[in-house]
């Protein structure tokens, strides 16, 4: 006992030794600046790219690196060249993606619309099995598939002739079935959010199943279809395997296949076409996001996923 108190005299801490400690509105400022640093270190990542892509479009030389965030040489002569070169039809390649684009997010959230409802608000036997299919298909990634959807399409296409290889029709029905999987689920998700009393209100009402879905459903449910429209527009413009794949021709091609010839072919030393090119592809997809951003936040947050 006396050797163990004797201890603890000798490691005591001095009394006039004090502990630092922090006020609550240090640690706040504190916590402030360590966010405000790393946002701005992600900012700085996430433009660097941009604004060195926009500068090598300004370069008429060509080069992709420049000294000056603003080349010496600047002008609009990438953009010029661009459209106006007959051996590769840029505007064609941009209008092609936005055919498919358009059409394929069209249908595609018509047919999750419907699914999602029936999976939703209607309980039959298998239903559950379903569910669980669907979600067990999207685990798989799609480049899996591809050249099953080859073969697919080139058998198809010697009995359907627009349904075959080279067809804008059969990339538009891959991109719509393949859409449904997760979409689904997202739908489902917000749908199940929405109280059953209001389709209850409408069906004592006299309303049909199709009119409760189309007059207030859809009404309701307008963030989740915003959100998937345009997560769906953006993976379908910027897609890039499946359109090299089956298409062949030049005036079949899309955007993103098409500038991939501009670097490999005749301008492969020419970067100032490629990244124009890749600035004018890149304009559609931030002014869809900039305008909808709203509705995206707000239908990906809204609901649980329930099977």
């Amino acid at each position: 006992m006396t050797n163990n108190s004797s201890i603890r005299s000798e490691i005591t801490v001095p009394s006039h030794q004090k502990t630092f400690t922090l006020t609550f509105q240090q640690r706040r400022w504190i916590s402030y600046a360590i966010r405000y640093v790393i946002a701005a270190i992600l900012i700085v990542f996430a433009f660097v790219p941009v604004v060195w892509v926009v500068s090598a479009s300004l370069n008429q030389s060509g080069s992709l690196v420049s000294p000056e965030i603003i080349p010496k040489n600047a002008g609009f002569e990438n953009y010029r060249g661009m459209f106006q070169n007959s051996y590769y039809p840029f505007t064609t390649w941009l209008f092609n993606s936005f055919n498919i684009a358009i059409t394929s997010t069209v249908l595609s959230v018509l047919s999750t619309a419907i699914a999602a409802y029936a999976l939703s608000r209607f309980r039959f036997y298998g239903r559950q099995g379903l569910m669980r299919a669907i979600l067990i298909i999207n685990v798989f990634p799609g480049i899996l598939s591809m050249i099953a959807l080859y073969t697919i399409m080139q058998q198809l296409g010697e009995h359907v002739s627009f349904l075959g290889l080279n067809s804008h029709a059969s990339l538009i029905l891959i991109y719509t079935s393949g859409a449904l999987s997760i979409n689904v689920f997202l739908m489902k998700g917000y749908l199940d959010s929405i109280p059953m009393e209001i389709d209850e209100s409408a069906r004592v009402d006299g309303a049909t199943h199709w009119q409760v879905f189309r007059l207030i459903t859809l009404p309701l449910a307008k963030p989740i279809l915003v959100s998937i429209g345009v997560l769906t527009f953006m993976a379908v413009y910027g897609d890039f395997i499946l359109p090299r794949v089956l298409l062949q021709s030049a005036d079949k091609l899309t955007i993103m296949v098409g500038l991939y010839l501009f670097q490999s072919a005749d301008y492969a030393q020419n970067w100032g076409l490629f990244t124009a090119g890749a600035v004018v592809a890149a304009l559609p997809i931030l002014i869809l996001y900039l305008l909808l951003q709203r509705y995206i936040v707000g239908g990906l947050t809204t609901g649980a996923v329930k099977l």
